[in-house]
């Protein structure tokens, strides 16, 4: 890329300067290289034309060889002397020259105003911009707009130059942290119609950009995949979007809703955009736990705080339908969305409680194979009769577990269990009366019959 950029602009310099007869022709310039590299498959991707490869060229030459763009024209102007329809700037760190839309102007249209006309359009409509991988920066008031500097996204460059990116740190304009499990599928207990549901997820995940490039679909149907993940505190839902990426190979990001959601009108919407914008054409999963909170129901408009609380509703519809990745949300309430989520979301999960059956397998698998069990301790008994969901069974186990450790014990007595579920049920308020296995009443429910 490197070589046939510096041939090209040694052309384009030659032509300007000696008036040679032929311009240098750009729909002979085409970046090569491996099959797979995320830079050509992004070209195969978005069909990038030789402009748009000539502009990625142009951005990635100062981070390959600092020196690219001073030695070229020093090759052609050895007694130096001031260059402005090159353009470019310096940096503040880097020594060299940083390439501007007249840097683009220059190299790829020489000095034919159509072709100029043409780059700039290109500079505001191609695919490149538009995904958010190339942008111009923002100049001062009354300075020509192509004088910007052209830039990758950070994630782009790093992306195309190493072949990896960086996961983003928490931050004010990251709002948000990835979410790991040393859990597997095993380990999570769902019903056998909310899995089938799963495994359209992780069909979309895996199938969904070839569909798109192979059967030409991408004008067809709505970018990205929306799901809402439904159901009672503790049933699995933080964890099913957790192994979704584990298993994908795509990091989950869990938004920081307290970070992002702000009582000055227009606050909101500014963090949620650097949100989207970082993730834009990522492989990466976000996920809104407790969505309610920020995608509740429009009111009527009775002063001025409601209308803006709507229009923030209503950025966040056209946001999130543009959104061409995977966005989860999560919410103990689905009654408390806005309908008009509702009918953009591909996929709706009621994730239920678990029934006696599924209880007696959360314990199982919660309970650690080391310890012992007292033989008067029946799993199936403690499941039938304690109504519990699956992130209750996991901080009693490990509550009973530190307390059975601390006493140099392996054996986890049936008295110790009821304890902590005694424990847990009446940290949520309910009524906890007795630890007969047969006529307990939490909250007032009888026990599964």
């Amino acid at each position: 890329m490197i070589s046939e950029l510096r041939e090209f602009t040694l052309a384009r310099l030659e032509h300007y300067f000696r008036k040679r007869e032929k311009a240098p022709d750009t729909r002979l310039f085409k970046i090569s290289g491996e099959k797979g590299h995320p830079l050509i498959s992004d070209i195969r991707k978005f069909k990038l034309n030789s402009d748009e490869q000539l502009l990625i060229a142009i951005v990635l030459a100062p981070h390959l060889d600092p020196d690219f763009f001073p030695g070229i024209i020093q090759e052609v102007l050895p007694a130096g002397g001031d260059l402005p329809i090159f353009g470019s700037v310096k940096g503040k760190h880097h020594r060299g020259f940083i390439p501007t839309g007249e840097t683009a102007l220059f190299i790829i249209a020489g000095i034919s105003m159509k072709k100029r006309l043409s780059l700039m359009k290109l500079l505001s409509e191609s695919v490149l911009v538009k995904q958010g991988l190339l942008f111009l920066e923002p100049v001062e008031v009354g300075e020509p707009r192509m004088s910007g500097k052209l830039v990758l996204s950070k994630e782009t460059s790093e992306l195309y130059l190493t072949g990896r990116i960086s996961l983003p740190a928490f931050s004010t304009d990251f709002p948000a942290r990835q979410i790991e499990t040393d859990l597997s599928w095993d380990d999570l207990v769902l019903t056998g119609d909310v899995l089938a549901q799963v495994e359209e997820l992780k069909t979309w995940i895996e199938f969904n950009d070839r569909l798109l490039d192979e059967w030409d679909m991408r004008k067809k149907v709505k970018p990205g995949y929306r799901v809402l993940f439904s159901g009672p505190p503790g049933t699995g839902k933080t964890l099913t979007a957790t192994l979704l990426g584990k298993y994908t190979g795509r990091p989950v990001f869990r938004i920081d809703l307290s970070q992002t959601v702000s009582k000055y009108i227009g606050e909101t919407e500014k963090n949620l955009e650097k949100l989207f914008s970082r993730a834009e054409n990522k492989d990466w999963i976000l996920f809104f736990d407790e969505a309610d909170a920020l995608f509740g129901k429009r009111t009527d408009v009775s002063d001025s705080h409601d209308r803006y609380a709507n229009q923030e509703v209503s950025y966040l519809l056209q946001r999130f339908e543009s959104f061409s990745g995977l966005v989860i949300l999560s919410t103990n309430y689905k009654a408390n969305l806005d309908d008009a989520f509702l009918r953009r979301f591909n996929s709706i999960i009621k994730f239920p409680f678990p029934d006696a059956v599924q209880r007696r397998d959360l314990w199982v698998n919660a309970l650690p194979r080391k310890a012992k069990l007292e033989k008067s301790l029946d799993v199936m008994k403690i499941a039938s009769n304690y109504k519990l969901s699956g992130g209750n069974i996991s901080n009693i186990v490990h509550w009973v577990c530190l307390e059975t450790y601390s006493r140099k014990s392996d054996i986890i007595t049936k008295e110790q269990l009821l304890l902590g579920i005694k424990r847990e049920v009446e940290k949520e308020g309910k009524i906890f009366t007795g630890l007969s296995d047969t006529n307990h009443r939490v909250n007032g429910d009888l026990k599964d019959s």
